[in-house]
């Protein structure tokens, strides 16, 4: 399984995504799902990948030699990140198409953020169909793979005021708490920040299995949630609530 997330505020972007492959018990292997473009100071992509690992591979391999050739459409010649998005969702369809056996599809879906010089930055998620949608002030993150396990840090926390090292600790916490509930999502992690219009993408920062950060944090996000836990108010409500079961019960 995969988990990749991606937040867009107004300070800039974070990218967050595992890099474990599980094809069977006996097939784990890591593949890293985040992979960048562009050219310094004109334009800046990041593109997440979740599903067939066949289709998305092919699909960046794809992107990769349309750039090397000069291809007369290429990610880096794209005018806006929107048909970028649009870019992608086509060579997926094709890919797609190629690997259809008797009906059934090896889909993939991608997330795409950047900036191009003179626009603002967005990230965008691109279904496997091939259209797309863009994150918003109420909800400014996107996510592919795993993602309901470490969706509600992100609807907790995440306005679009936030600084960007709050939005990654949130994306990293979201991936802990992904991680510790599905153990087909796991390290490496890598993690990428993006400040609005730097036009420069720097490497990502990549956390092993062994990382005394992703070590500390679990326990630090665990030991807190159980504290916070203990903290909540009693359920003053329960006396009421079996009063009012014994009355139901003696009405009927």
């Amino acid at each position: 399984m995969t988990y990749c997330v991606a937040v867009s505020v107004d300070a800039g972007m974070v990218f967050c995504s595992d890099s474990l492959t599980n094809a069977g018990i006996d097939q784990v292997s890591t593949y890293s799902k985040m992979f960048r473009f562009g050219t310094d100071g004109r334009k800046q992509f990041v593109v997440l990948t979740a599903g067939n690992l066949a289709t998305s591979q092919a699909t960046i391999a794809r992107i990769k030699s349309d750039i090397k050739k000069n291809a007369t459409r290429n990610l880096l010649n794209m005018p806006s990140v929107e048909d970028a998005a649009d870019y992608i969702g086509d060579l997926s369809r094709e890919q797609q198409d190629r690997r259809t056996i008797e009906g059934k599809k090896f889909e993939a879906t991608f997330i795409i953020g950047g900036q191009i010089q003179g626009n603002e930055h967005e990230i965008l998620l691109v279904y496997a169909e091939g259209n797309h949608i863009t994150s918003s002030a109420d909800t400014p993150y996107l996510q592919i793979g795993e993602s309901k396990y470490g969706k509600p840090i992100l609807d907790r926390i995440l306005t679009p005021d936030l600084d960007l090292d709050t939005c990654a600790m949130c994306a990293l916490v979201s991936m802990d708490s992904t991680m510790r509930s599905n153990l087909g999502v796991g390290p490496p992690v890598e993690a990428l920040i993006y400040k609005t219009d730097s036009m420069i993408l720097d490497t990502p920062h990549r956390f092993e299995a062994d990382s005394d950060f992703l070590r500390d944090l679990n326990r630090t996000w665990d030991r807190k949630l159980k504290d916070a836990f203990r903290q909540m108010p009693p359920i003053a409500w329960a006396a009421n609530w079996d009063k009012l079961g014994r009355g139901r019960n003696e009405v009927s």
